[in-house]
């Protein structure tokens, strides 16, 4: 009887402390449609669900509800998955359908009326990934962008989005860009570049990563009459995976500084932020099966 509950124990301890099996499934974010990765178990089928805390909220650069000065702290909890359609003669995944609802929650103001008061986001995304090359990645996704509690339009965007991941030259800076228009909202269309090259910390897997975009919007896509505004941001993120539960986890922190133009800080309601560099600061906890 002694044996089997030490091996019993031994098991348990080796489900929560082994890593899953190593591969890399894409993300696709709700707010930009940048292309993104993340480490999952074996199988075909890979739950992902994150929760951030942040001290604002800015979508593209844009205010979006919550000003950077701690006054509401706004939630957001991910849900979604990847899911392998193909793989390759070496069976390694390369086509992917992928799926995310992204909802915001914070403290409702005076004028957020409608119930649920404080659920004043919610962004559904539905994509398509395929890897056409040497860490090369390329997708298409379709996002509906509700608010809830009705302090916010319903738009709907259309997005092409690539990146390029690897350890040597261009590849080791890990590019991407994307391009999306709204089929129900605003006209116009929005371009975003963005790098993040990482360096190792030496303690696991953690990493160290300089985050940097710039992005677009041309024609009035910010909104009417908005003719072409440009935002960008900087900054530095620290990042560490672990494994628990036969689980891939990460925990994120990550810390930028929002450059707006002139036309782009003017933007939004009375009480939005006017400010021209905002800083924002993210932490994430995620876990991918």
């Amino acid at each position: 009887m002694g044996e089997r509950i030490a091996g019993a124990v031994a098991s348990l301890l080796f489900v929560v402390a082994a890593p899953a099996a190593a591969q890399d499934v894409p993300t696709i974010d709700t707010e930009d449609a940048s292309l993104g990765a993340t480490a999952v178990g074996s199988g075909g089928f890979h739950p992902i669900v994150a929760v951030d805390i942040r001290n604002g909220d800015f979508a593209r650069g844009g205010y979006d509800d919550d000003a950077a000065n701690l006054d509401r702290v706004p939630v957001h909890v991910q849900a979604g998955f990847a899911w392998g359609l193909h793989s390759d003669a070496a069976g390694r995944q390369d086509r992917w359908v992928v799926a995310t609802s992204s909802n915001g929650f914070h403290t409702p103001v005076a004028a957020e009326k409608v119930a649920p008061r404080g659920w004043y986001e919610s962004n559904n995304l539905l994509g398509v990934v395929g890897a056409v090359g040497a860490g090369v990645r390329v997708g298409a996704a379709y996002a509906i962008k509700v608010s809830p509690n009705g302090v916010s339009d319903t738009t709907h965007e259309l997005s092409l989005t690539a990146a390029l991941d690897g350890e040597r030259g261009i590849a080791a800076l890990h590019p991407s860009a994307a391009v999306t228009t709204r089929t129900l909202g605003t006209g116009g269309v929005f371009t975003q570049v963005a790098i993040a090259p990482e360096l190792g910390l030496g303690r696991g897997d953690a990493t160290l990563s300089f985050p940097a975009l710039v992005g677009v919007g041309w024609g009035g896509f910010y909104a009417a009459g908005s003719g072409d505004v440009t935002y960008g941001s900087a900054g530095v993120a620290v990042t560490q995976p672990f494994a628990a539960g036969g689980a891939n986890w990460r925990l994120r922190g990550e810390l930028l500084a929002v450059v707006r133009d002139d036309t782009l800080r003017r933007l939004g309601s009375l009480d939005a932020e006017t400010a021209t560099v905002v800083p924002l600061a993210t932490v994430t906890l995620a876990l991918a099966l």
